[in-house]
């Protein structure tokens, strides 16, 4: 094999498996795999310059700064949609309306439409020719844009070469965006980045904002750490029919075009016939928006047919066949009454701005997160500012930034305590860190209900009736000094709580007792260790097998953990050296707190290392938690959604969503008592392997060990 057509051969291969994987969400090569056929196109490229094309992967990774950008002039403008200023469902009729009226619609007539979210990122315009992309610009004044290619061939979602026919000349136009997720990663590493002295770091205001600065970067190598993610929803310029270009009569017809030249095109796009459907439209999605992985302002209605659109033209700039239906801000100016600062579980000292109350993305909000010591400073945030204050799904609300010329002359810098609010005790900024903590572990009184709270919760101990309000009654009673207290409670002194009576306090005894026994990855999760979440816990008794073995490892051992680092091994170690540590964990077993312990994890049967399952439904015999935990303990990986590297997935009574993508990526579907007598089996996989063939999948719904005629899981579970 020649180097060029080796060289054509793994960029085919690395193109497709990046489509299956960022695209797709259907990855089809392994990572390590796809990293060494990357690493040999490397090699071939550098050894045969010649070789390297515009549409190779290596073209992502960003090259050299540019000193600007060059200007592009948009063959066909990318104008601006109308807003529609009546933010209720009834600005979809109003749309609708004004359509029908145009088009001199009449009586029962109705009109097809193609709705979209409306996307809160850049608008970008993708030029290709023969298949390769040339050309990135943004939209700029709508008539010229920036060249912004170097930073757009890093976007992973953006094919570099299109898939099937395209047409010589191509222009997608479509929304550049960063996922909330990788918006939060990028903040935590400016914070990072600020808590370690950098000058020049600083978080953004929100994933918008962090996607436009990540486009508009001089060096393409900042923009391939940034993230970015691509939904495509339109054409620009496009080789004409007539000369071998695709025709195309709607709307609709287009977004598949897209799909099938490798562009993603939102799943939440839909066909909608007529104002009514688009009315449902609009209250469906806006029930979704805080879930999504996204940020979105509202919906987007286009008139579908193509013939109409061209009927309708266009008003000044904006087209007469589109409107952007907004939903609620998320962001709205108040003012700061106060600050105080509050002591979370860990000792973490948190500044809270009080505000004037507003109503944002429709809640009411008088509180907002200010962070820690450094956001403090570095937005300086005082009593009397006038902020902007954005609150998004179920984000806690923040203020994002201060309207410096509103600013009143008598308000001063906020300090943050050098000591605990609450108990007194010295605060401290460790160096690294951005948060200031208080010293005083279970003695702070704040730490201590919050602590306890952790301590009940469902996933650590799980007693059952022993929430934020109790917790809160125990500790101010001072029923409760520490967590071992919990178990010495009495029936009296406890039905005279308010709201408790004789039976609730009898109900909570009960559940107390049943807490006693648990699991040590409970447990160890319960203790409320700084780095220490469940994850951390399983692993952790899964290596040492026992709590002393833990609690006497030192760093280095910790360290020899899956997943455990430095910070995390640290704070094990500083936890379990402290007297008070070790007397708790003694009260605790004293008081009746057992748990199984076994080997260490060389000595332990892993028979589903590698394996991944998916618990859903309503399980006959065991909760999903007692499920993962059998799973885990098997050494699996317990996730929370389907996907193709999904190993197998657990299906009960009422599963929904998860059984039909199970279904759809060919994903082996087992019931509890299949899952049971495999777990007990010891074989892991092969368990299954060897008692059901390939054709019981695809004929059934889900995998039993009870004879073909008793089993159980018809379409209706579904």
């Amino acid at each position: 094999m020649t180097p060029e057509t080796q060289a054509a051969a793994l960029r085919e291969q690395l193109n497709r498996a990046a489509h299956q994987y960022y695209t797709l969400d259907a990855p089809e090569l392994p990572d390590a795999e796809y990293d060494r056929l990357f690493a040999e196109l490397q090699a071939l490229e550098a050894a045969h310059p010649e070789l390297r094309t515009p549409d190779s992967p290596t073209q992502r990774v960003g090259g050299a700064p540019l000193a600007e950008f060059a200007q592009v002039r948009h063959s066909v403008p990318m104008l601006s949609i109308h807003t529609e200023t009546d933010s209720s469902p009834a600005g979809a009729a109003a749309f609708d309306a004004r359509v029908r009226a145009a088009l001199e619609l009449v009586g029962d007539a109705v009109i097809d439409y193609v709705a979209e979210p409306k996307f809160d990122g850049l608008a970008i315009n993708l030029r290709y020719e023969h298949g390769v992309l040339v050309q990135a610009a943004t939209r700029g004044d709508g008539s010229t844009g920036e060249d912004v290619t170097a930073n757009i061939r890093t976007v992973q979602q953006i094919p570099l070469r299109l898939q099937g026919s395209a047409p010589p000349l191509l222009e997608v136009r479509g929304e550049l965006y960063m996922r909330r997720d990788a918006f939060e990663a990028l903040n935590e590493r400016q914070r990072q980045l600020m808590a370690a002295g950098d000058k020049a770091a600083r978080t953004f205001a929100n994933p918008r904002n962090a996607a436009a600065g990540a486009v508009r970067q001089l060096d393409s190598r900042i923009t391939a750490q940034r993230r970015l993610s691509f939904f495509a929803y339109g054409l620009g310029a496009i080789t004409p029919p007539q000369e071998g270009g695709p025709v195309f009569e709607y709307h609709w017809d287009i977004l598949q075009a897209l799909r099938a030249w490798g562009f993603p095109v939102s799943d939440l796009a839909q066909c909608a016939h007529g104002a009514a459907a688009l009315l449902e439209y609009h209250a469906k999605i806006a029930a979704q928006r805080d879930a999504l992985p996204f940020d979105i302002d509202g919906v987007v209605y286009k008139v579908d047919a193509l013939a109409q659109q061209r009927r309708l033209g266009f008003a000044s700039r904006e087209p007469r066949w589109a409107v952007a239906h907004k939903y609620p801000p998320q962001e709205q100016l108040t003012q700061v009454l106060a600050i105080e600062v509050q002591v979370g579980r860990t000792g973490r000292l948190t500044p809270v701005a009080h505000l004037q109350p507003v109503t944002v993305g429709g809640a009411l909000v008088a509180r907002a997160t200010l962070h820690n010591e450094l956001e403090v400073q570095r937005k300086d945030v005082r009593v009397g500012d006038t902020v902007v204050v954005r609150r998004a799904g179920d984000v806690i609300p923040e203020v994002v930034s201060v309207l410096m010329e509103r600013r009143p002359p008598e308000a001063v810098p906020f300090v943050m305590p050098a000591h605990c609010p609450v108990c007194g005790s010295e605060a401290v900024r460790e160096e690294g860190e951005a948060d200031r903590r208080c010293t005083a572990g279970a003695l702070c009184a704040a730490q201590r209900q919050q602590a306890l709270q952790h301590f009940a919760s469902r996933r650590a101990m799980d007693i059952e009736g022993l929430g934020e309000k109790l917790a809160a009654q125990l500790c101010e009673s001072g029923m409760v000094q520490s967590l071992a207290d919990v178990y010495g409670l009495q029936l009296a002194p406890l039905a005279a709580l308010d709201r408790m009576g004789e039976r609730s306090a009898q109900n909570l005894l009960d559940a107390l007792e049943r807490s006693k026994h648990t699991t040590l990855p409970r447990f160890l999760f319960a203790l409320g260790i700084r780095h220490v979440g469940e994850r951390t816990a399983q692993d952790l008794a899964r290596h040492f097998g026992t709590l002393d073995t833990i609690m006497d490892a030192d760093e280095e051992a910790l360290m020899q953990v899956e997943d455990v680092g430095p910070a995390v091994a640290h704070s094990l170690h500083s936890f379990f050296a402290q007297p008070g540590s070790r007397a708790l964990v003694q009260a605790l077993r004293a008081a009746g707190v057992t748990w199984e312990e076994g080997a260490p994890a060389k000595d332990a049967p892993q028979p589903l290392a590698g394996a991944t399952f998916v618990l859903t439904g309503t399980l006959p015999t065991m909760s999903r938690e007692q499920a993962k935990e059998r799973l885990q303990a098997a050494g699996a990986k317990v996730a929370g959604s389907v996907s193709a590297k999904t190993s197998c997935v657990v299906a009960g009574t009422e599963a929904g969503s998860k059984l039909d993508k199970a279904r759809a990526l060919g994903v082996r579907v087992i019931d509890e008592a299949a899952m049971l007598a495999m777990l007990d089996s010891g074989a892991g996989l092969n368990f299954l392997e060897e008692n059901t063939s390939q054709a019981d999948f695809s004929d059934l719904p889900l995998f039993s060990l009870a004879p073909a005629a008793q089993r159980t899981g018809g379409e209706g579970q579904g």
